[in-house]
């Protein structure tokens, strides 16, 4: 055979589908990012706006575990089709591109990785400004983002999932939806989902039938509100055909009560395959990869220009990641695997809403807030393990294992999923007795003394009783983001995992007397964090995935545990920003809501605490606080300052902070504590 005939025929395998997953890209703009601005290697960029089409076989195996698909209405080849939003920042040449991309997992609807990674980022990134610095663009990474949210409400640009509906010729499908909402002060009514999301529309008997219960806190008993004091409101937000939920609405005229739970059930009717976020995301890398699909826009002489794919989500979206990989979508319809490399961000121990019926992928669970929804539930962790409670023997891992299509994992988070989001179960046996056994596949970093997502400077309280936490981790993901693609390049091998752990005692019983937590003059610790219970939704849940018990009836609880604390109050066993390894203050992953808020004493949700020191011996003398003052730790600035540079040298060694990041870093703190050494 000739070079000439074989080179034909390989370039017919890259651009011939191999499947349907996507029939076709379409393709709205297409035109240069940034002005055409250059960016160091990466060259200038390219911005591709548009819609992918998918079609799916309900049969097929990869495709049997979305709930509902066979529901659907089908083609006539008998697929059900969708189709999704599609952004893409990719190098305008190929050539000087990394060969990697990076699908950002929108967070209900918003792209979040410029923001993360280059400081920058917009609804519609388009200008040099919305690049920030540049990193993703000056190393090469092409970025993707897609729509996956069928429940999203349009608007300021957020990537929407057009999702089919369940609607079988034998009549609609109903069943009860459940939303809890807590509402701030002064408010008379409130939509019932949050965050830009629509409700599943209430039938008649829904609207005549529903019912609202008001609670103290999620221990506390249900108290039913008469039905005669409250007035339920559905209203249709726009004519956008792919607009398919409504907002639903509760009013209480006579006023909420603020800080209150208020849970809302009803009867609806029509629910959406949600599962199908989870095949598009799927079979959009795969197409990508593969260079199949028609019009498929990262093409380049034939062939695919991407070789890598990592996912990564923060919070709700890093929780996505995890239920896609525990539940098998890690490989696509061919058997082949689709991320190289995931990096799930302050996911803690949660999967989510996503694929059951009558889903509600925004819902999460928190202490005070959001209770007793799907996301926190059994397996936990990525080491295949078996439940006590409820006897299941389960693992995130488990289906790729057994595919082989186990994708490279960074599970990265904060101190605060600790207390609002489950954080200890990723690492330990459901019931906090002993570590798990992270598989090699599987890097843990736990980024000590940080919130959630790190507040801004200066701080303020905000529904706190303390000051929000500053404490930036984003430098430390920008390293590590380059080491798992080295990782899936070459197989170097990332810096080591750093989390607490039960063996080395700095992993532990929540409450005061074992965590260590110094007692400081005016802060309140708390008396509670999230726990998740084993819930029982019904006896179609397991097996189906179909809700039956609305509220689910808790059958018992897991057991989540805390980092040790140091004598000042700042975690042990942890990958300390260099700001919280030579601190100024105090930095904790919990606040406590204050009394103006409502709730007192519940936990503020994904929020951490900022604690300053005392400024000189003698405003600790005064105040009698236990913790050094700043002038007796550090006693100038400069001192400050070249502990600060020790720290953040430490890290670069270690393959934890970039070059780049540790001059800018100096300089930040340097002006930060300046007033502290006047």
């Amino acid at each position: 055979m000739s070079r000439v005939l074989a080179g034909l025929i390989m370039t017919c395998l890259w651009i011939t589908p191999v499947s349907a997953e996507v029939v076709r890209f379409e393709i709205l703009r297409r035109e240069p990012f940034a002005g055409g601005a250059s960016f160091g290697t990466g060259g200038a960029y390219e911005k591709i706006v548009g819609r992918v089409h998918y079609a799916l076989d309900p049969s097929i195996r990869q495709n049997t575990d979305i709930v509902d698909l066979n529901l659907a209405a089908r083609n006539n080849a008998g697929k059900v089709e969708f189709w999704g939003d599609l952004f893409i920042l990719t190098p305008a040449d190929p050539a000087t591109g990394n060969g990697a991309l990076l699908y950002d997992v929108n967070n209900r609807g918003n792209k979040l990785a410029l923001g993360i990674f280059n400081n920058g980022g917009s609804s519609d990134p388009t200008t040099r400004e919305h690049a920030g610095d540049g990193f993703l663009m000056r190393n090469g990474f092409t970025i993707v983002w897609s729509g996956w949210d069928g429940e999203l409400l349009p608007g300021d640009n957020r990537l929407r999932l057009m999702a089919p509906v369940a609607k079988p010729a034998s009549g609609p499908i109903t069943g009860k939806v459940r939303c809890e909402f807590i509402p701030s002060p002064g408010t008379k009514r409130m939509v019932v989902n949050w965050a830009n999301h629509g409700s599943y529309r209430p039938t008649d008997a829904g609207m005549r039938d529903a019912t609202l219960t008001i609670r103290p806190r999620t221990s506390a008993a249900r108290i039913g509100v008469p039905r005669d004091e409250w007035k339920l409101h559905v209203t249709d937000v726009s004519s956008d055909s792919a607009t398919q939920l409504p907002n639903v609405e509760v009013e209480i005229p006579g006023g909420m009560k603020s800080g209150m739970i208020y849970e809302l059930i009803y009867e609806a009717a029509d629910p959406l395959v949600m599962g199908v976020c989870f095949a598009s995301v799927r079979d959009l890398i795969s197409a990508i990869k593969r260079g199949t699909g028609a019009d498929n826009p990262l093409i380049k002489n034939g062939r695919p220009t991407i070789q890598r794919a990592h996912g990564f989500g923060v919070s709700q979206s890093g929780r996505f990641l995890r239920e896609f990989l525990y539940s098998g979508f890690n490989e696509d319809e061919t058997g082949k695997r689709v991320f190289d490399g995931l990096i799930p961000h302050v996911a803690g121990g949660g999967l989510g809403s996503f694929n059951h019926r009558f889903a509600q992928p925004t819902r999460h669970s928190n202490q005070h807030d959001h209770h007793d929804y799907p996301p926190d539930r059994f397996p936990f962790a990525y080491e295949t393990q078996t439940d006590p409670l409820s006897g299941q023997t389960d693992g995130i891992l488990r289906r790729a294992i057994a595919t082989n299509t186990v994708p490279l994992v960074m599970h990265t988070q904060s101190t605060g999923e600790y207390w609002t989001r489950s954080g200890s179960l990723t690492h330990t046996d459901p019931v906090g007795i002993r570590d798990s056994v992270v598989p090699s596949q599987v890097r843990f970093y736990t980024f000590g003394g940080t919130q959630h997502g790190p507040s801004g400077w200066p701080v303020s309280k905000g529904s706190g009783q303390n000051l929000t936490n500053p404490g930036d981790f984003k430098p430390l993901l920008r390293s590590l983001l380059l080491a798992m693609d080295r990782w899936s390049k070459d197989g170097t091998l990332p810096p080591p995992s750093v989390y607490p752990t039960i063996a080395a005692g700095t992993l532990v019983d929540w409450r005061h007397g074992s965590t260590g937590f110094p007692n400081i003059p005016g802060v309140e610790y708390p008396e509670i964090l999230q726990q998740p219970h084993w819930l029982d939704f019904g006896p179609r849940w397991q097996k189906e995935r179909i809700p039956d018990f609305q509220p689910p009836v808790i059958r018992g609880d897991y057991k989540v545990l805390a980092p040790r604390c140091g004598p000042d109050g700042n975690e042990l066993g942890c990958l300390l920003p260099p700001e919280v390894a030579v601190p100024v203050a105090t930095y904790t992953g919990w606040n406590l809501r204050s009394a103006d808020v409502g709730a007192a004493g519940q936990l503020v949700s994904l929020t951490g605490s900022y604690i300053p020191f005392p400024r000189t011996k003698a405003d600790r003398e005064r105040t009698k606080d236990p913790r050094l003052s700043v002038q007796e730790r550090y006693g100038s600035r400069d001192e400050y300052v070249r502990q600060f540079t020790k720290a953040c040298d430490k890290l670069k060694t270690d393959g934890y902070l970039l070059e780049e990041d540790t001059n800018r870093l100096i300089e930040v703190h340097r002006n930060r504590v300046s007033g502290l050494f006047d």
